[in-house]
């Protein structure tokens, strides 16, 4: 059967790619399935300095590094498609791609990551791509020796602030609260950086503009003071949305989108797992989601081959 494997896994970010090594090393046979490019947020990411045994990589050769390592094993993973119905109850789950192709698999993995959080202000869906960013590996050098914002008080604004330092002649990170929310090497880090300045407790209220981004407006959170503020660009750092549009009625989910799971990675449906950035969870760094992937993986390994075992004790019955 060309279209049946033990186990399909939804996302081909870092969770979804440890996955499909894990089970593939164990001769399960695996199909990934990524409606974008293989490598999921790692992609967007200029420096990884934080995986353990590994110095220094950008996210895009790690998730290179991983797509082949798992292709290596026997993995088969399908890029740029469309995901375009699922059914996840009984024992064969079925998946729909580009209104056409049909898979099935004993087991599935939900690892569809999520997407960066947006502002929802004025002018936000105006200027992206001609002023606004959310990723400061694809769009930074397009800001060399200009003037730009960062928004965002965690560890991803911070970094990237820094990194963004290599091409802007200065970067003005904008937080609406007056501490961040970031390790204390990255606060310091950003703090020392003669090119980096601070405007705490405020918040951009409106992108302002004609063909491209020129200014934005800020609002005081405590005085409610507004200025305007010329601007070359603006990259916002402001956390993650899951990406569970298309499973909600599929999967149990929380009040914030994310898919609940136990400790072995499996959620309300028998022989579904989900791993990554899409789950209910407090911490969401690349090594993370490598663990996720593992125990989802181990956890629809064990599913599939005592599944395996009942089939042929019934057969032989």
């Amino acid at each position: 059967m060309e279209n049946h494997f033990d186990v399909i896994v939804i996302g081909g970010g870092a969770a979804g790619l440890t996955a499909g090594i894990y089970l593939s090393r164990a001769k399960v046979s695996t199909l990934i399935l990524n409606e974008g490019t293989v490598g999921g947020q790692m992609v967007l990411t200029h420096e990884i300095a934080n995986y353990p045994g590994v110095e220094s990589i950008s996210g895009y050769q790690l998730a290179r590094n991983m797509k082949a390592q798992a292709q290596k094993f026997g993995c088969v993973i399908k890029s740029n498609i469309k995901i375009t119905n699922l059914e996840l109850e009984g024992e064969i789950k079925t998946v729909e791609v580009n209104n056409k192709d049909i898979y099935t698999a004993h087991s599935v993995i939900l690892a569809t990551g999520g997407k960066s959080r947006t502002l929802g202000v004025t002018g936000e869906e105006k200027f992206k791509g001609k002023g606004i960013s959310y990723c400061a590996t694809c769009d930074g050098d397009f800001f060399q020796d200009k003037e730009i914002i960062v928004v965002g008080g965690g560890n991803s604004a911070l970094e990237e602030a820094v990194s963004l330092t290599k091409y802007a002649s200065k970067v003005t990170i904008v937080h609406q609260f007056d501490n961040f929310q970031a390790l204390e090497h990255y606060v310091e880090e950003a703090k020392n950086n003669p090119k980096i300045n601070f405007v705490m407790e405020s918040k951009i209220i409106e992108f302002i503009g004609n063909e491209s981004l020129q200014s934005v407006r800020i609002q005081n959170q405590a005085t409610q003071e507004i200025t305007e503020m010329n601007i070359d660009g603006v990259f916002i750092f402001i956390g993650y949305v899951p990406n569970t549009e298309k499973i909600g009625d599929k999967v149990a989910l929380n009040n914030y989108g994310e898919i609940i799971v136990d400790k072995n990675m499996a959620t309300n449906i028998a022989g579904v797992y989900a791993a990554g950035d899409s789950i209910a969870k407090r911490y969401r760094q690349v090594t993370t989601a490598v663990a996720d992937g593992t125990i989802a993986a181990l956890s629809a390994s064990e599913y599939v081959n005592n599944l395996k075992r009942e089939m042929l004790a019934l057969s032989a019955n």
